[in-house]
């Protein structure tokens, strides 16, 4: 599938709670009927840990929590794996070098090695990404 994409988890959140809606995700959820997004590995454990913590604080149901899994889980979002080496080698390297976490740095090593755009709101990791000539997912064109 030509049209990828790399998608952080700052937007597949924002489709949880509705207080964090914003255009820019609701776009990139609307572009997910033409376009696979792309994932690294610690993407479903971060999607999971968000969804725990909501249930803690009451801010989910569990009931709540497991549909909106159930729902994601049926989206086109492939989830790339990566060895341990390279995670704590160049992706390590990237993180240290654009000064973001290595959570970041998966998505945009993703990113960078998949040659495609990434779908962020993390004020950071734009800014990396930028450093980085990788450019802004602006949602499903045309």
């Amino acid at each position: 599938m030509e049209n990828k994409f790399v998608i952080d988890n700052s937007i597949v959140m924002t489709w949880c709670f509705n207080d964090e809606s914003s255009k820019y995700s609701d776009i990139i959820l609307d572009s997910l009927e033409n376009y696979e997004a792309l994932a690294p590995a610690i993407w479903p454990l971060e999607v999971g840990n968000v969804v725990l913590v909501a249930e803690r604080r009451k801010r989910l149901t569990e009931s709540d929590g497991i549909r909106f899994l159930n729902l994601i889980n049926e989206l086109p979002i492939t989830v790339q794996q990566e060895t341990p080496d390279r995670m704590l080698k160049e992706i390590f390297a990237l993180a240290r070098e654009c000064n973001i976490s290595s959570y970041d740095a998966s998505y945009l090593d993703l990113a960078m090695r998949n040659g495609v755009p990434i779908a962020t709101q993390d004020s950071g990791l734009k800014k990396a990404a930028k450093r980085c000539d990788i450019t802004l997912f602006k949602g499903r064109q045309g």
